[in-house]
């Protein structure tokens, strides 16, 4: 009899027998069997895992407040008068804050953390010396104690190298096309 196709990757063919009967014959894809998983092996998959999840929930918006900080940085030095800089500033992120505050809430306090390693990585300067920059001494201060209560730090540097070179690896796959993000 001829082969019948039966789910995706499968076939059934039907043999006669000698004695009249017919047996169906049905050829399965392979299946891969694993020995029991060591649970430090499980949990660092785990780990690693969740920190890529996160590396690409918070790449767009390192990537964006780059691009933004950088063409704020171009207005202001066309911008002159002190009064005009603060007026733009204060737009700029009127704006900004319309645009992005609702989906930067829904970040986790660890995505929040690699956010701000990620825009010194992007920036080369730390989210405590943009906000003192571009708010001042006050308000920095202000939020570098909001940062501390949820045990963060505005000053956090990136260190490719050292304790951030998992997330060098996952924003390097992410850089050459390896791992898709959503861009934001």
């Amino acid at each position: 009899m001829p082969a019948k196709t039966g789910k995706p990757g499968q076939s059934v063919t039907y043999f006669k027998l000698d004695d009249g009967d017919s047996v169906p014959v049905v050829n399965l894809p392979p299946v891969e069997i694993f020995d029991k998983l060591n649970p430090l092996v499980v949990d660092n998959m785990k780990r690693y895992l969740k920190l890529k999840r996160d590396v690409i929930r918070a790449y767009p918006y390192a990537k964006l407040a780059a691009s933004t900080l950088m063409q704020i940085n171009d207005s202001l030095q066309h911008i002159s008068k002190k009064r005009l800089r603060k007026k733009y500033l204060k737009e700029s992120e009127k704006n900004l804050k319309v645009q992005f505050e609702a989906e930067l809430k829904k970040l986790s306090i660890n995505q929040g953390k690699i956010l701000l390693k990620l825009i010194n990585r992007e920036t080369g300067d730390t989210s405590y010396e943009i906000v003192k920059e571009l708010r001042g001494t006050f308000d920095v201060i202000f939020w570098q104690m909001m940062a501390k209560l949820i045990g963060s730090n505005l000053k956090s540097e990136y260190d490719p190298k050292g304790e951030d070179q998992v997330i060098e690896s996952i924003v390097q796959s992410i850089e050459k096309g390896e791992i898709p993000v959503v861009k934001k």
